[in-house]
């Protein structure tokens, strides 16, 4: 997809108005830089190693899980950054992580054999939950008949349920995660698809106007629930450990390759075969957003990009146009549509989550009170 030469671009980053609440100061640098300088940057030292904050962090999930066959558990993808959060909490951590993943039914080949080098070279068990497809893939096709860009919303809020469900259920109190400043300190706004969390109200309005069956199987969880009920009263614990030792991309690719054999992606969340198209065809063609705007533009700020190689990066598709209508073809056919039915789907009328019953103002006011309180540094809007 091509920079629209009628958008307004950041002179600093790569955002740009096809958010249209961006904002922009004088010197035109945009309001994610901004948040960037004045509430991430001051009070993260991305490279150099805090191991003060890691240790104490280490020591206290070891006391928590002492006893117990395993004292933290991470959810991995066989994506760089779960991946490295299971290693630094195996060797530089010195836990006994159990490693969780969820099959969605998308996976690419790379990321499970990801996943095995990751096992098998910590020497750590894995738990795999595989989902209902048949539910999963209903669900699915009612986000896409329902209009709105949030298309990953329902793999993502099965992924995440399904973690924190297993955790409670089998007593966790520490979850690690691979969310870090690195290459997320950019979050992408919701007009892109990047709506707050697992919205319930949300998802139930659009299956029940669009969806043929049931999706009570599928393991699906309030953010609400969690973010209150499992972490304020239950106690559960979300720890980034990767916001306290030096994480520059192209170095732990390369360190994760010499250790484990491991295979690095063209691109974040290549590892999802669904999420690929989704950010790679999907939303850029069907509604003009480019997720790579904020994956780069993230890596802009931390130094590990120059601007104008990202520009050149967002200039072209990420994937050839054969390869993108090649995985076209397979979605719809993933999904039970013909390729004419996901062509009809595809030209539907544009729509968001406004259209739909939904509590993102009480999401929106817990992400506020996390930011005030300090737990969250990133800008959300």
């Amino acid at each position: 997809m091509n920079l629209n030469s009628t958008l307004k671009v950041c002179s600093n980053c790569i955002m740009d108005t096809s958010d249209p609440n961006i904002l922009f100061n004088n010197s035109g640098i945009c309001d994610y830089c901004i948040n960037y300088y004045l509430n991430i940057k001051p009070h993260w030292h991305w490279d150099l190693c805090d191991n003060f904050s890691l240790v104490e962090m280490s020591e206290k999930i070891r006391i928590d899980g002492k006893n117990k066959e395993y004292d933290c558990i991470i959810g991995i993808s066989g994506g760089l950054d779960s991946s490295y959060a299971a290693y630094v909490a195996k060797t530089k951590m010195s836990l006994r992580p159990l490693l969780f993943h969820v099959d969605t039914g998308w996976n690419t080949h790379q990321s499970v054999n990801n996943i095995k080098k990751i096992v098998d070279g910590l020497g750590v068990d894995l738990v795999t939950e595989v989902i209902n497809w048949e539910q999963i893939k209903d669900l699915q096709v009612a986000f896409f008949k329902s209009g709105i860009p949030d298309q990953d919303l329902p793999q993502d809020a099965v992924i995440f349920s399904s973690l924190y469900k297993f955790a409670r259920k089998n007593n966790f109190k520490h979850v690690i995660t691979g969310s870090n400043f690195s290459n997320e300190c950019c979050r992408e706004p919701e007009e892109w698809g990047g709506y707050l969390g697992v919205d319930m109200k949300l998802i139930r309005d659009i299956y029940q106007q669009f969806g043929k069956s049931t999706i009570t199987s599928l393991p699906l969880l309030d953010i609400l629930l969690y973010k209150i009920y499992y972490q304020f009263i239950l106690g559960m614990t979300i720890h980034k450990p990767l916001n306290f030792l030096p994480f520059e991309i192209k170095d732990v690719e390369e360190e994760l390759k010499f250790t484990f054999g491991w295979e690095p992606f063209q691109h974040k969340h290549h590892e999802s075969r669904f999420t690929r198209f989704f950010e790679d065809f999907w939303l850029p063609r069907r509604f003009g957003f480019d997720k790579r705007k904020a994956h780069l533009s993230s890596l802009i700020l931390t130094n590990q990009m120059r601007r104008e190689e990202a520009l050149m990066r967002v200039s072209k598709p990420e994937m050839s146009e054969v390869f993108l209508q090649q995985e076209f073809e397979y979605v719809a056919k993933k999904l039970g549509l013909t390729t004419e039915q996901f062509r009809e789907i595809f030209e539907l009328p544009k729509k968001t989550f406004k259209n739909y019953k939904n509590k993102r103002n009480i999401i929106l006011f817990g992400a506020y009170l996390m930011k005030k309180f300090g737990m969250e540094k990133r800008f959300f809007r």
